[in-house]
């Protein structure tokens, strides 16, 4: 096992540019995606190709894995050829997917029994924030696991914050997509409000974005829309997924949360009518259209 090696499975949007920063602090990766082609630019530039998510896990120190649903959390960490059947003992893995809180501890367990620690540790900051390195990063599991790879969360990421034990990390991941959740709706009413009174909207965004409406929605998504710009920076089909999960949550604890619930109708109806692989911000056409 070597503690500079790292099996990085799951190279979309943010998994890319996470990857690519680990690779220039000095980091030797082998890497796993069920499309190759998306490997390509990091095997060009050292990066091991990997057949299986065990083939990524033989030899690393630390295994991270950042893929779609929880059902692709499970056969990666739970499957026939998935990291934990080949993770030797001590070898510390990093689910960096937003997923189950439920699923997290049951793998965490399951790697507790092979003496692998597993933490769960979901990111928010999106495209840009995979990116330049400024992650946001909340992390369950075991303190001491955390604190023998903090130096590489503090690769990926500025703000890193250990939650608690198995699954914490999850459940700070749906706090955190609620209150976006809250955010974005807010920032689309106030986009078309000011577009119907007859204001310029980037003279109203210049005017609230620092002021107590500013939010990271607010300055980031809300030019991008003013643009025209609607590729994703995170997916409308990820953010169901995790309101989707959110509400799970929020129903075994015995909580309605009704606005999460209208934020998950109107994303159902978002995607249907313009596509799932638009990012969050395109929830702005379906209330420019009146139909939200």
């Amino acid at each position: 096992m070597k503690k500079d090696t790292i099996g990085f499975i799951g190279l979309g949007i943010m998994g890319r540019s996470m990857a690519a920063n680990l690779m220039k602090a000095g980091y030797v990766l082998q890497v796993y995606n069920r499309t190759r082609a998306k490997a390509d630019e990091l095997v060009a530039a050292g990066a091991r190709w990997c057949e299986t998510p065990a083939e990524a896990a033989r030899g690393a120190g630390v295994v991270i894995t950042i893929v779609g649903y929880p059902r692709d959390v499970r056969d990666v960490y739970l499957g026939e050829h998935g990291v934990l059947s080949a993770a030797a003992p001590g070898t510390v893995c990093i689910d960096m997917t937003t997923s189950s809180p439920v699923l997290a501890k049951e793998i965490a367990a399951a790697g507790a029994e092979r003496r692998v620690p597993v933490l769960d540790a979901p990111v928010s900051g999106g495209d840009v924030g995979a990116r330049e390195a400024r992650l946001s990063i909340m992390v369950g599991g075991e303190r001491d696991a955390f604190e023998k790879v903090r130096p590489i969360f503090e690769v990926m990421g500025k703000n890193i914050v250990y939650q608690g034990g198995p699954g914490a990390g999850q459940h700070t991941k749906m706090c955190n997509q609620i209150a976006v959740a809250a955010s974005m709706l807010g920032v689309c009413e106030a986009l078309v409000y000011a577009r119907a009174n007859g204001l310029d909207q980037q003279r109203v965004l210049d005017s609230i974005a620092s002021g107590a409406a500013g939010s990271w929605s607010l300055s980031n998504l809300a030019p991008r829309v003013l643009r025209g710009d609607f590729q994703p920076g995170f997916m409308i089909k990820h953010f169901r997924k995790d309101l989707g999960i959110a509400l799970e949550a929020a129903r075994e604890a015995g909580l309605d949360l009704p606005m999460t619930r209208l934020a998950a109708e109107l994303y159902e109806k978002t995607g249907s009518r313009f596509g799932e692989e638009l990012g969050t911000q395109a929830l702005y056409l379906l209330y420019s259209e009146g139909e939200s």
